[in-house]
């Protein structure tokens, strides 16, 4: 489960933009997390939860995780699809002149300070 080490590289985030801002407390973080960034919502939120617990600037902040889906461009054709639906290869002309255009992203997105 690399969502704890995921968490932890989280939290030294947030001590970090604590300390530059001198803040004591933060009470809500949103994380925006792609369709196949390899991320497992339900490990992470148990992650934060036993991690959070531990920090006197994070105790009881709450945890949003807002998806965003997996979408391909085909070079070929120019069109967008489903990665998760469909795979690498193109759906509108059949070509495998694709590439990730969206969804494997990973970032701190807000952080709400008391």
């Amino acid at each position: 489960m690399h969502e704890l080490g995921v968490v932890y590289h989280i939290v030294k985030q947030l001590n970090e933009v604590a300390e530059e801002n001198s803040l004591t407390k933060i009470a809500g973080v949103t994380l925006q997390l792609g369709e196949v960034s390899t991320v497992i919502p339900s490990y992470l939120e148990d992650c934060w939860k036993w991690s959070s617990d531990k920090s006197d600037l994070l105790r009881g902040a709450k945890l949003t995780i807002e998806r965003i889906p997996a979408i391909t461009y085909c070079e070929d054709c120019q069109q967008t699809y489903s990665t998760v639906q469909y795979a690498k290869k193109c759906p509108h002309c059949g070509s495998e002149n694709t590439y990730l255009q969206q969804g494997n992203e990973f970032m701190i997105k807000e952080i709400e300070a008391c």
